[in-house]
């Protein structure tokens, strides 16, 4: 009996398929699309990495500083600009010192012309007369701040020294040449002012000076002269220089 039931079962067991052949690799209904579903781990670039970019602002990055690189060969000069405007007038300098004489084979001169328009008490027994107004001082050689000329050329000079009295009071002048008196000019007391003149010849040697001083005795002394004419002159020239 054993061996009739396997007799019979074995056509059966015979026709049952393999699984490795008879069972589809994916399970799918009738209606599904015949190609397989999507797997993502099957496709080829399931193991490649993603690119991945970077963008650097390079204007935050600031390196250490180098070393100063070579003077460059200087370019060509441009062409000139427009002339600008005048600028503005600055203050008058200091005057300089005399400077040596010159040739002396070449002619030389020397004179001056000043005048004085206020009038003038003398305050102490000796007062220098100062000048405010100039009509001739060659080579600056009259000193207005201290009424004086400087002999800068040496030889023989012609003075001269004009003045307009004051009314009932004396006029006493003095020529001085450095500290010596060489001349007065006088004129008493008066109802009426009357025009005064002294002239004289000095020879000169280098730096020598001549002035006006007024001499006061008991008396008060004055000499007139107004803002609109001028009264008082002091003049003086080389007439010949020294040999």
């Amino acid at each position: 009996m054993l061996a009739v039931f396997l007799l019979l079962l074995l056509p059966h067991v015979a026709s049952v398929p393999s699984p490795s052949r008879a069972t589809p690799r994916f399970c799918r209904r009738c209606c599904d699309h015949l190609d397989p579903p999507f797997n993502p781990a099957s496709h080829p670039a399931a193991n490649q990495t993603p690119e991945i970019r970077t963008i650097i602002n390079m204007t935050i990055l600031k390196g250490d500083k180098g070393e100063r690189g070579d003077r460059g060969t200087p370019g060509k000069a441009g062409a000139d600009g427009a002339e600008g405007p005048a600028g503005v007038t600055g203050p008058k300098g200091s005057k300089g010192a005399a400077g040596a004489p010159g040739d002396p084979c070449k002619t030389q001169h020397s004179s001056f012309s000043v005048g004085r328009r206020k009038a003038l008490h003398s305050a102490d027994h000796y007062q220098p007369m100062l000048f405010d107004t100039v009509f001739v001082n060659l080579g600056e050689h009259f000193n207005m701040f201290r009424g004086r000329f400087y002999c800068s050329v040496p030889g023989v000079y012609l003075f001269n020294i004009n003045i307009h009295t004051w009314n009932s009071k004396e006029t006493y002048l003095h020529l001085m040449l450095n500290e010596r008196p060489q001349v007065i000019l006088y004129a008493q007391p008066s109802e009426r002012s009357i025009m005064q003149s002294q002239s004289l010849m000095l020879p000169l040697e280098l730096q020598d000076q001549v002035w006006v001083r007024l001499y006061k005795r008991q008396r008060d002394n004055a000499i007139y002269s107004d803002d609109v004419d001028v009264y008082i002159t002091f003049n003086g020239h080389l007439v010949a220089p020294k040999a």
